[in-house]
């Protein structure tokens, strides 16, 4: 809406909307790395202060064009902010780290439900004010709740001991290699991109699909709605759960239930299936998501956590962006039933990669 005030073509939305996934691609990985090696608290200090001044950047902004800049600098706190707070969690929490991040994952869910209502009503509070500050006053608003929130990762003790060391380009091709070689991580990363490739395409093509049956607005938001919630309301149980069972076969469990709940979907004959499989599909994402993190974190060095960390989030983010764009592909080549059939079938094959790599020594 923001970019269309300015006068910005729909291909401007699309660039602006694929800018912040790609700074997660490229920085979460290094963010990690740079975490472990000069400490967490740094990065965390370096992620708020980037939330607290790039939403000034978008008060100033007159041109659509500019704001690609802008969302990349934006997306930079989150690339950090995503693996950091991870290796953060699990390293106060060892033995409840499961019950602990999906508290957090919780958090974030509950923010990003809120936010669309409150951005809302402070457009339409501002419009009867200023049609100059319409939706400026939403990157105000941003601002002044990134505040605290800097002041907060000020107040983060650093880990004891840490030696801040210098880093140099072979120290993230160790750290890479380690990554790529290391069965277990790397058979847990695909499944976090098959969970995200898939999340991606069912968030972007469900509402066009339900949209083409005849299903009205209010109800699609209502299916998306009761998915969240089921998501934000288990992610602790399940993470809980984790630190109980073998979090292999939480992973296992989940993934298979997203991959069937997507293949299913066109097959539902109205809203309350649909709705209730959504629900599925949103209790199969949370009960391996919780554990993927967690399982990371159990096999990796500890002196490499945010390393690990930090590619699990850059290979999620890869999944999250190309998931919508080749499931694009097959629904305009095949049709929506074939399209979701292919997430189905790429869940499939990271669970098999995952069993093999994960039962490994």
């Amino acid at each position: 809406m923001y970019v269309k005030s300015l006068g910005g073509t729909d291909q401007i939305i699309g660039l602006i909307s694929a800018v912040s996934p790609i700074a997660g691609i490229v920085l979460s990985f290094p963010a990690g790395i740079l975490a472990d090696r000069i400490g967490k608290r740094r990065l965390l200090v370096v992620s708020g202060f980037v939330f607290a001044s790039a939403p000034l950047l978008y008060l100033v902004i007159s041109n659509a064009f500019w704001l690609i800049p802008v969302r990349f600098f934006h997306g930079v706190s989150t690339a950090i902010l995503g693996p950091v707070a991870s290796a953060v969690i699990c390293g106060a929490y060892p033995e409840s780290k499961g019950e602990k991040l999906g508290i957090y994952s919780s958090a974030t869910l509950v923010g990003r439900t809120i936010a669309p209502i409150a951005g809302g009503a402070i457009i339409t509070a501002a419009a009867v004010f200023s049609a100059a500050w319409t939706y400026r006053a939403v990157y105000a608003a941003a601002f002044a709740v990134a505040l605290p929130v800097l002041i907060m990762t000020l107040l983060i003790k650093e880990d004891a001991g840490i030696k801040v060391a210098a880093l140099t380009l072979r120290d993230f091709a160790e750290s890479l290699k380690e990554f790529i070689t290391n069965g277990r991580l790397a058979g847990t990363a695909f499944i976090e991109m098959a969970i995200y490739f898939t999340f991606g395409a069912f968030e972007t093509y469900l509402p066009v699909y339900l949209l083409s049956k005849g299903y009205p607005a209010f109800e699609i938001g209502l299916i998306f709605s009761l998915q969240i919630i089921a998501i934000a309301l288990t992610k602790p149980f399940f993470g809980k759960l984790s630190d109980a069972v073998d979090r292999r076969v939480q992973i296992v469990t989940g993934i298979l239930i997203l991959g069937a709940s997507i293949a299913l979907i066109t097959s539902m004959p109205g809203t309350v299936s649909i709705a209730a499989l959504g629900i599925v599909f949103g209790l199969g994402m949370s009960l391996a998501t919780v554990a993927t993190g967690t399982y990371i974190a159990d096999v990796a060095r500890k002196e490499n956590l945010g390393g690990s960390l930090g590619a699990l989030s850059s290979i999620m983010d890869i999944g999250h962006s190309t998931g919508p764009l080749l499931t694009g592909i097959a629904v305009g080549s095949l049709s929506y039933t074939g399209g979701f059939l292919i997430c189905s079938a790429v869940c499939a094959v990271s669970c098999i990669i995952f069993v093999f790599q994960a039962m490994r020594k």
